[in-house]
């Protein structure tokens, strides 16, 4: 256990002598609460001021400054911040007013949770505050809050905040909520963005469905698993690295359309746009392809900016984003010619190995034929792409459970949508021959067996399930981190998690 600072073993001996004075520090009863702050601020008017007579707050104590019997302190709720007026003759009674000074100025602290009952009115200088008339303790806070300084230069006094560290605002999410309360509206934003997409799917009459976390094959990515062990059952288990076997079954099943916001997991390298457990939403649509996917997408995300904004534009870092339809569009082959000027459509092993020397891309000798056109693109153009774009028709190699082009065996009907430099979601018209699928899964197995750890496995039921019959079906997956960051100016993953995944802290 972690030794307390000086400052918590005070509040600890304060929440000793409450409980000696027969206050109970964590009471059970919450009057029932009929205001919010931001509320109050929107809406309350002089002219109106008897519909706020009698308001019921509760929130934590954030600051305050007593002059004499009376303070004014700031109280945070969920919705933001008010200014009280707390006045020892308008709360106490009597005897009570004994308490008063030990009691409101040496038991109460900043971070405390209070309940206060009074009314609104307007102070001197204008401001909206509550004038309290009843206060009591809800919970004391033992360890106090990191609070906003002050500091004096030469430019003047500025403001800063004590807990700006990343990692610490990472790893104590609960604190950052606290003092930083625009950490909350990204989240909120975040709330927003997802509901938004359901609400579009399910208009469409999608289903919304649930699969299994835990997975006896992975599949449906090219990607390291995270494994267990059932011990019962005596057998190896994986968390899902993608839902979309799964997903793929239930459209053989008979849905037109089915849908899920899937927590995925995969065993990679960490970075301000990975983290180990991420969210997506993948969507599968029988007798549609990737054509009509790619309008469809656009509609929905540009729809999603205008639910979270009011308008296309989305400011991203030092970019303007537009999500306005339509996007632009590049088969993958363009892109790398036109960022490039090498055309690689029809060159071998050997042949792409050397652009990547020219073009300074470091490539391992074991990466095959498509992981090498991959690695040029990531580097060369995915960089460059800053406003949507897709970027589509990759080769077959890359795409081992999409449908070979209409126009090119050498191709698949597949698209990526990049964006700030990055790719938000994947989709393609599922490859539905099963003699096809089994071919293109056993040659995964090969890459496998000669080094490359993302490489495919053999799904036998799938491949079952698939020999009963798919019809033409399109697939998507859409990065809901990765959208999120983009749609809240946020500059890590990590800021759009509540939980992200952590280096351990050294004892």
């Amino acid at each position: 256990m972690q030794e307390l600072s000086e400052q918590a073993i005070i509040r600890t001996q304060k929440k000793a002598l409450l409980e000696s004075m027969g206050i109970n520090p964590y009471p059970a009863f919450v009057a029932p609460i009929n205001a919010k702050a931001a509320t109050i601020l929107a809406h309350y008017k002089e002219e109106d001021k008897a519909s706020y007579s009698h308001v019921v707050l509760a929130g934590r104590i954030m600051s305050r400054r007593i002059i004499g019997a009376a303070s004014f302190v700031e109280l945070q709720d969920s919705s933001g911040r008010i200014q009280l007026y707390v006045q020892r003759d308008a709360i106490c009674s009597g005897e009570d007013k004994s308490h008063y000074n030990t009691l409101f100025k040496k038991l109460l602290d900043i971070g405390d949770i209070i309940e206060v009952k009074g009314f609104v009115f307007t102070t001197q200088v204008g401001a909206i505050a509550v004038h309290v008339t009843h206060l009591r303790l809800l919970t004391k806070a033992l360890t106090p809050l990191p609070i906003v300084k002050e500091i004096t230069t030469k430019e003047g006094r500025q403001i800063y905040d004590a807990f700006t560290d990343p990692a610490q605002r990472y790893r104590q999410r609960y604190v950052d909520l606290i003092v930083n309360p625009e950490v909350r509206k990204v989240f909120e934003q975040r709330a927003k963005l997802i509901h938004t997409i359901k609400a579009f799917l399910h208009c469409e009459g999608y289903l919304e469905v649930e699969t299994p976390i835990l997975q006896p094959i992975y599949g449906g990515a090219s990607a390291l698993p995270f494994t267990t062990h059932h011990h019962t059952l005596d057998i190896p288990l994986y968390l899902r690295i993608s839902n979309e076997l799964y997903l793929k079954r239930l459209i053989i099943g008979g849905y037109d359309g089915v849908y899920e916001f899937a927590k995925d997991f995969r065993n990679e390298g960490m970075s301000r746009f990975h983290n180990p457990e991420f969210t997506q939403v993948e969507l599968y649509v029988a007798y549609k392809d990737y054509i009509w996917m790619m309008d469809y997408v656009e509609e929905l995300v540009e729809g999603v900016a205008l639910a979270l904004h009011g308008r296309t534009t989305v400011p991203f870092g030092a970019h303007l984003i537009n999500f306005q339809r339509p996007w632009k569009r590049f088969t993958m082959f363009e892109a790398i010619h036109h960022f490039t000027g090498y055309d690689v459509s029809n060159m071998d092993e050997a042949a792409l190995r050397t652009v990547a020397y020219q073009l300074h891309v470091h490539v391992a000798d074991n990466l095959s034929k498509d992981k090498i056109i991959d690695e040029i693109f990531g580097e060369k153009c995915e960089p460059h792409l800053i406003q949507p774009t897709i970027i589509m028709d990759y080769p077959v190699e890359m795409s081992p459970l999409a449908k070979r082009h209409r126009d090119n065996p050498a191709l698949t009907e597949r698209f990526e949508v990049i964006c700030a430099g990055k790719e938000i979601c994947n989709a393609f018209s599922e490859l539905n021959d099963p003699i096809d699928q089994q071919q293109r899964l056993e040659e995964q197995r090969t890459l496998g067996t000669h080094g490359d750890k993302e490489a495919m496995v053999v799904d036998h039921d799938f491949l079952k399930a698939l020999r009963y019959g798919m019809p033409p079906t399109v697939g998507i997956g859409i990065g809901i981190d990765r959208l999120t960051m983009i749609m809240t100016n946020s500059n890590s993953i990590q800021d759009v998690i509540f939980f992200p995944q952590m280096r351990p802290e050294n004892p």
